[in-house]
């Protein structure tokens, strides 16, 4: 059995704290943003929103825009980590795909509105804009079986943003079903596109 000492028993101790502390410091994030928006994100108002003193939340995030990037990239972590564990199966795939896209039209709509909000700033601010890229890439990886060509892909990759915005905005919002139909046809439409299980992503 392998020793584990005194100290690696403490740091990881405290490894865990700082984890669970920065995911209660960025739950509080996004509620805050869910109900007055990015700008209404301060310090201050995190520190209340959580419960915690506001030096709680200085000691792991200097700045405001330290806390923005953390919460976009969290954001990023889970659509990135749901992509990639999409079926192998193309229509499955797609279908699931198109269940992420109309996540606006349940009951987190406030949530998804709050992350497109986090999207939407991330272009003001240099330090969040590498999340709007790796978001930009995972979309892209997903849809090039089925769009082999790049304008194609680009098209698509461009109603996906609109879709996922429309489910913000529109009411109703477009439902799974809408949205797998738009993305079927856009793909249909494809001369070479993934026709089987077998393709790799």
């Amino acid at each position: 059995m392998e020793h584990v000492s005194e100290t690696e028993h403490i740091t990881d101790g405290r490894r865990r704290k700082g984890e669970q502390r920065r995911r209660l410091l960025l739950d509080a994030t996004m509620r805050i943003i869910e109900r007055e928006g990015v700008a209404a994100v301060s310090q201050r108002r995190v520190a209340a929103e959580a419960g915690v003193p506001p030096s709680a939340v200085t000691y792991y995030y200097a700045a405001v825009d330290d806390l923005l990037v953390d919460a976009l990239t969290r954001v990023n972590d889970t659509y990135v980590a749901a992509i990639a564990a999409l079926p192998e199966d193309p229509d499955g795939a797609l279908r699931g795909f198109a269940a992420l896209v109309a996540t606006g039209s349940n009951a987190d709509r406030a949530h998804v509105m709050a992350e497109c909000e986090l999207f939407l700033i991330a272009a003001r601010r240099p330090s969040m804009r590498s999340q709007i890229e790796r978001w930009n890439q995972a979309v892209d990886a997903f849809l090039a079986p089925y769009l082999p060509d790049p304008v194609a892909r680009a098209g698509a990759a461009a109603a996906v943003d609109g879709l996922i915005l429309r489910g913000c905005t529109a009411d109703p919002a477009p439902k799974v079903d809408e949205v797998y139909a738009v993305l079927s046809r856009l793909v249909s439409a494809a001369p070479e596109r993934r026709t089987g299980p077998e393709t790799s992503r």
